[in-house]
């Protein structure tokens, strides 16, 4: 299965079909080469599992036909596999194909593909922010009438519609694509941008030199980048920049930045004049979700929107009605006993410092549940997490753990929530661990206090959001 398909050539020629087409990055794919007239299919193990059933049944509303996952999907030799280069060669799908000598792309292949393919690619990087900010991105396109074709690893609330609740993905213009890219796996290489983001640099998948290296070549194979002069290593890496384009909320040598003074922040919202070095222009920034790192993303779209050819002001407007992602800082709603519940995509240290620290800008204890993306993440940057919930949580607050994300494989279990409790008690904070996800919420409900944030955080698992709506229910 080592056939490639040729990025030009017609989408629609033969079938395709997704193993893990539920999956956060497999399923906006799917959408756009659907939207595109291809013919598309897929299995899931969730989907077995009778998992997020109204995913799925959205996805069948949408014409996709899904299979269980045991093979009887392949059935044809001009199919082509889409499979996570994760997924095990003793995966059903994965053995029937190598039986047919189907072609098999993972996510990445056929990303990279579709987006190399558009005559101007906009990539979004970094290691925390990517989502957030390609929906901001592609939002404002839209708002400018470029109809762009938008991949995203999340629902984007500005498109979902009755017909479409988990909008991940917009099929549009097929010559400008904008989507974010991922360093995790290395696949950001495939990369060959018009406009190419860096939104920041920090530990998550991957050591700080391998990082430094992937995103100091993905700048290189960018037409124009697009750099965060706030972060550090980040601003390093400048250097390796086409015609570079730079923002930054404190960074005074930004290009785009933020007038001194000018930012008013609230709970759920916050405002700022966002300052043109280029031309001494000022706009008005209205932005309807808090946290400096989200004024910091609203900067980062504005500048790959106006490296795209959006003038500033236009992509600034656009912003006013940006609605956000589902979990991303997604205030799920607030009991009659006055306990807020938040869902929450924060699974690495920046992720989770960024959505602390916009907690406690505003009064009210912090109940912080954090179920960790699986074992092999955990013991990589478990003690950046224990240190990052330690140092941004005050001695009132609490960190509730659970098991991490197991769905089956081989990786070593060694390792789990345990160790992290105990490193952030070293560090001088307060956590425990309830090995089930029920327990904690069960420990969540009793313990909740009027006043209290509850913050559910996690990735890899859509039904973390079922959770945090569960947890509000059970308060009222």
């Amino acid at each position: 299965m080592t056939d490639f398909p040729d990025p030009t050539a017609d989408l629609t020629a033969r079938p395709w079909f997704f193993c893990g087409i539920g999956g956060s990055g497999m399923q906006p794919l799917a959408a756009i080469l659907k939207g595109r007239g291809a013919q598309v299919a897929g299995s899931d193990r969730s989907f077995d599992q009778g998992r997020t059933p109204e995913k799925f049944a959205a996805l069948e509303a949408q014409g996709f036909q899904l299979f269980p996952q045991d093979g009887s999907g392949i059935d044809r030799p001009e199919q082509v596999l889409v499979a996570s280069a994760a997924v095990e060669d003793s995966v059903p799908e994965v053995v029937r194909a190598k039986e047919l000598g189907l072609p098999r792309l993972t996510r990445a292949d056929l990303n990279a593909a579709l987006f190399n393919a558009a005559e101007t690619g906009v990539a979004v990087a970094g290691t925390s922010g990517k989502s957030t900010v390609t929906g901001m991105l592609g939002w404002i396109l839209h708002h400018a009438g470029r109809e762009p074709t938008i991949m995203n690893g999340a629902v984007m609330k500005n498109f979902v519609s009755e017909d479409r609740p988990f909008a991940s993905a917009v099929v549009g213009n097929a010559d400008l694509y904008v989507s974010e890219v991922d360093e995790s796996d290395g696949s950001i290489a495939q990369y060959t941008p018009a406009v190419g983001i860096l939104l920041n640099v920090s530990l998550d998948h991957k050591s700080m030199d391998e990082l430094r290296q992937l995103f100091g070549d993905f700048l290189e194979a960018s037409a124009r980048g697009v750099v965060n002069a706030d972060d550090e290593e980040a601003f390093r890496l400048v250097a390796h920049a086409n015609a570079p384009l730079t923002f930054g909320v404190t960074n005074g040598c930004a290009a785009l930045g933020i007038v001194e003074g000018s930012i008013a922040e609230g709970p759920t919202r916050q405002a700022a004049m966002v300052r043109d070095k280029r031309d001494d222009t000022q706009h008005a920034l209205t932005l309807n979700l808090p946290g400096r790192h989200n004024l910091s993303n609203a900067l980062a779209a504005i500048a790959g929107a106006n490296a795209a050819g959006v003038p500033v002001a236009d992509a600034v407007a656009a912003l006013g009605e940006f609605a956000g992602l589902a979990r991303r800082f997604d205030i799920v709603g607030t009991s009659p006993s006055g306990v807020t519940v938040i869902d929450d995509f924060g699974h690495n240290p920046e992720k989770a410092a960024a959505t602390l620290r916009t907690l406690k800008a505003h009064p009210g204890r912090v109940l912080a549940f954090f179920q960790p993306h699986g074992y092999g993440p955990l013991k990589q940057m478990g003690a950046e997490l224990a240190e990052t919930f330690a140092r941004e949580l005050g001695p009132e607050d609490i960190t509730l753990l659970c098991d991490p994300v197991y769905f089956g494989g081989t990786v070593d279990r060694s390792e789990g929530s345990e160790r992290i409790v105990d490193l952030i008690a070293k560090h001088g904070g307060k956590a425990m661990c309830i090995n089930t996800r029920d327990g904690c919420g069960d420990w969540l409900v009793a313990n909740a206090k009027p006043g209290d944030r509850i913050a559910v955080m996690g990735a890899r698992d859509d039904t973390l959001s079922v959770f945090a709506r569960d947890v509000l229910e059970r308060l009222g």
